[in-house]
This record gives C-alpha cells, sequence and structure tokens, in this order.
C-alpha cells in the first residue's frame, strides 16, 4: 500500500487502494471534525478587519446597505476576496507568526517613516477595540427605519445604550441646564439670602486658579454615569510609556475638535480608566477661566478637578502638593489648539493649530514639567461642520467673533436623541486616546531665565513626537483619513 498523501490542511487521505467502505468514514470523520487552530485565528482576523474603525461613519443607508445582512455573508466573502487577490495580510503560515497589523518585515512599528523621521520602535502595537464595538452597531444602522433621508432608531435599543445617550446628553446640557436653574432659583425672593452670598463667594473664589483642588471630588469622578459616557462612542485610553510620579507633567492633547469630549472623559473623569494605567498621578483638565462664572456650572466642573487654563493657575498647580510639596505626580492637560483649532475640525482630517504655540513649553520650562504629547483619533469626526474652504464668508465671520470676543461660533451637526442623521449629539464613533513619551525638561533657575533657544528646541522635539506618534498609529487608528496630518499656524 502506498503511503498516504498529506493535504495542504494538515489531514490525511486514504490512498486509493483503501477500501470504498472505509474511504467514506474517514472523510465524514474529516469533515466533521473542526477546522484547525491557525485557520481559525485567520478568520477571526479578518472578520476584525471587516468590522475596522472605517466601517462606522454615518453613511446614508443607500450607500451602506451593499456589505449584506448577515454577519456570516460578510465573513465569507471577505475571506474570498482575500484568497482571489492573493494578499497575505492577516494570514498564517506554518512557522509564522500571526501578524498584528502594525509589524513591517524588518521589525518595526507602523507604516515607512518619511526621510529624516526617527524611528518609532519605541511604541508599542495598540488594537482598535474601540472600533471594533462600534462596526458592530452600525449594522443597526443599516437597516434602520428611514422618513425619507433621516433614519431613525429603534425602540427597542439596550437598556445600556440608552444611559450612555443619557449621559452624553446631560453633560452637553450642562451648561444650559445649570445657567437656567439659577435663574429659576433667582424668581424665589426666599432664596436671595443664600444666593447673594454664593454670587459674592464665585466673584472672589480662587479655587479654580490656586492649586489647592479641594473642591475635587474623586467619588464623583468614578461615578458610574462616567462609563456610560465613555462607552457611547465608545472612548479607550491608550498608555505607551509609563509616567513616574516622582515627575510633574503638561499634557498636550490635539485635536480640539468641537467639543473635546474626549479631552473630558479621558482626563476630567475616570471614565477610561486614568489612575489605574498612570498610578499616583494627579491630572488636571484646564478649560477658560470665563466657565468659572457662570453659577452653578463652575461647582459642577470645580468637583471634577478643572482648573482655569491661566498661567496663575497652571504655575500653581506644578508647583504644590504632591508627596514633598513642589507639585510632583501632579499633572495638567491642556488643549493645545484651543477655539481655533475647532474650526479647522472636519471628519478624516487632523489639522493642528500648533506652529506658533509655545507658551505650554515656556510654562513647562518654568515649573521643571516634562511634556507629555497626546493624540486624539476620532475626536474630529465626532461632529460635522460647514467647511471654510466652500463657506468663506461664514468662516471670516467666525474668525471675526474670534478676535473680537475670544470665542467662535462653530456651525455642526451630528445625530440626535432618537434618530442617526439630523441634531447637535455627537455621532457614535470611536474615540482612541495616545498618551505619546514623555518629554523631559530642565527646570530653568528663575522666570527670567527661559531661554528662547531651549524652548524652540522642545517645541520642536514635541511636534515630531506628535508626528511619530501618527506615523506609528495613523493605520490603526485612521484608516479612512482623508489627509495626512498637518501643522498649521
Amino acid at each position: 500500500m502506498s503511503a498516504p498523501d498529506l493535504v495542504a490542511d494538515g489531514t490525511v487521505t486514504p490512498t486509493k487502494d483503501i477500501s470504498e467502505k472505509k474511504m467514506d468514514v474517514d472523510m465524514a470523520a474529516v469533515t466533521d471534525s473542526p477546522p484547525p487552530p491557525y485557520k481559525r485565528a485567520s478568520i477571526v482576523h479578518w472578520a476584525d478587519l471587516t468590522e475596522s474603525t472605517g466601517e462606522i461613519a454615518e453613511k446614508e443607508a443607500d450607500d451602506i446597505s451593499s456589505l449584506g445582512a448577515s454577519e456570516h455573508v460578510d465573513l465569507v466573502e471577505s475571506t474570498e476576496n482575500h484568497s482571489q487577490n492573493g494578499s497575505s495580510r492577516g494570514s498564517v503560515t506554518a512557522g509564522k507568526p500571526k501578524s498584528n497589523g502594525l509589524a513591517r518585515p524588518d521589525g518595526g512599528l507602523g507604516r515607512p517613516l518619511h526621510a529624516g523621521t526617527k524611528s518609532t520602535t519605541d511604541y508599542p502595537p495598540l488594537d482598535d477595540a474601540a472600533g471594533r464595538k462600534a462596526a458592530a452597531r452600525e449594522r443597526e444602522r443599516m437597516n434602520a427605519y428611514r422618513a425619507g433621508s433621516i433614519r431613525f432608531a429603534p425602540w427597542n435599543i439596550p437598556y445600556r445604550r440608552r444611559l450612555q445617550t443619557v449621559a452624553v446628553l446631560a453633560h452637553s446640557l450642562s451648561i444650559a441646564v445649570t445657567f437656567s436653574f439659577f435663574f429659576f432659583l433667582c424668581a424665589n425672593p426666599l432664596l436671595w439670602p443664600i444666593l447673594i452670598p454664593y454670587l459674592l463667594h464665585m466673584l472672589l473664589s480662587k479655587s479654580a486658579v490656586d492649586g489647592r483642588l479641594r473642591a475635587r471630588s474623586e467619588r464623583f469622578r468614578r461615578s458610574p454615569i462616567w462609563k456610560f459616557f465613555g462607552e457611547y462612542f465608545p472612548a479607550e485610553l491608550h498608555k505607551t510609556h509609563g509616567l513616574p510620579p516622582t515627575r510633574k507633567y503638561i499634557f498636550g492633547y490635539h485635536p480640539h475638535g468641537i467639543i473635546s469630549h474626549g479631552a473630558f472623559a479621558a482626563f476630567a473623569t475616570e471614565a477610561l480608566g486614568f489612575s489605574e494605567k498612570f498610578p499616583g498621578i494627579t491630572n488636571s483638565l484646564l478649560t477658560l477661566d470665563s466657565n468659572f462664572r457662570i453659577p452653578l456650572y463652575r461647582d459642577y466642573i470645580l468637583a471634577l478637578g478643572i482648573q482655569s487654563v491661566s498661567k496663575e493657575s497652571i504655575q500653581a498647580i506644578l508647583t504644590r502638593g504632591g508627596p514633598n510639596g513642589e507639585g510632583m505626580g501632579r499633572a495638567v492637560t491642556i488643549v493645545v489648539g484651543g477655539a481655533r483649532e475647532s474650526l479647522e475640525a472636519q471628519p478624516g482630517t487632523m489639522h493642528l493649530v500648533l506652529a506658533q504655540r509655545k507658551g505650554f513649553v515656556k510654562m513647562a520650562v518654568r515649573t521643571g514639567a516634562d511634556l507629555v504629547p497626546v493624540l486624539a483619533f476620532g475626536e474630529n469626526d465626532l461632529y460635522d461642520q460647514l467647511s471654510p474652504q466652500r463657506h468663506p464668508t461664514l468662516h471670516a465671520l467666525q474668525m471675526w467673533v474670534l478676535r473680537t470676543l475670544k470665542f467662535t461660533l462653530p456651525f455642526l451637526h451630528g445625530r440626535g436623541i432618537f434618530n442617526y442623521d439630523v441634531g447637535l449629539m455627537p455621532y457614535r464613533r470611536p474615540l482612541n486616546i495616545v498618551v505619546g513619551k514623555p518629554i523631559p525638561v530642565r527646570q530653568a533657575r528663575s522666570e527670567g531665565e527661559v531661554d528662547a533657544k531651549e524652548v524652540d528646541r522642545l517645541h520642536a522635539q514635541y511636534v515630531g513626537e506628535l508626528e511619530r506618534m501618527w506615523e506609528v498609529y495613523r493605520g490603526v487608528f485612521a484608516k479612512e483619513r482623508s489627509e495626512e496630518m498637518r501643522v498649521i499656524r
């Protein structure tokens, strides 16, 4: 009897001289057995690819209905296309480890770097779990009830999804609700003996700038409502390097987006587990000082540990508190681009207003705080707004308001509470907030001895670190980008 033949999937087929009955039995056993482990791994990997971040964009139902109605059909078609075009992406062969989607043949991470860019091998590979969660929800939107061009959410949405919407809605309306409720209280003269002292306290209080964080409530920051807030998009906080609590830090958050929902979820609450990823560090998100002049709303953000973005506040936070009373273990998060950058927020783009912004670097030199770049993939995708190129007159009006009143009026729209296409709620699109490698900063001997050349050097190093982060992770978290990251004035 000739030796049995070995087929590609590792099973043994009998030779022709074996009886027909034994052949039937053997083939039935092979057919009923589960696929080999390496094949199951390949299929799962391709299923993940079909549910990538790009699949969850809010598209018209006509554009996305061709994706198919069942997960099984998508899986089979994806695997078949993989076989037909000859691509080896995500496949595993005997003796070779499974690719993580980031590895290059030379052992590096991410895509090839531009000339002059430093090596990126010190950044670990990250997983787009948030993108897969959001992709699963997109299947519900494909078959949603439509009235004209508006898709309405079904009534049988899970209870947890409704709580997520309530959490985001409550925070989005927090200024309007607290301000309106205060004037409602003012309508009752019996409350004036309480409200007048409160107003005097609000005007004279230094809680937002003294760096003591007395109003900060860790219990409020860990409230379950913020878990629902983070799950709405969903949002994920990615740690790439450790931050020892024996140092102080200035986190630079990019991009601003329209409302900076990612910065709020990651650094003003414990929704994404900041204290677990960076133990021993007390981080404070910074906002405009004018927000602390809004009755009741100021108490809301102070309880979350949010502080003023003024120079006095930053210096106080980073020079007080901590184990030694000198600010060690303290950190602040600054949304560097500000209102100007919010006008550049367009889905699929990453425009950073950073070329001339060096004030945060000067503060780092004055206080001896290390600089930590933070890149939020998906922040610009949460809303749609009018394009400055297509509507130059409205953009000029926005810029005039920004120069005159120091705030901007974005012409935006998102989704609604009960529909997927029209409203002021942010889209349910994944947020991946990547905390980069810290840049060591040596403190100046005195405030007047800040060297301009040192500031320029640190600023260039900071921008270069952001570019490295973009090079490594754009293929994971920004697959549907329309252009590359740009640093502008």
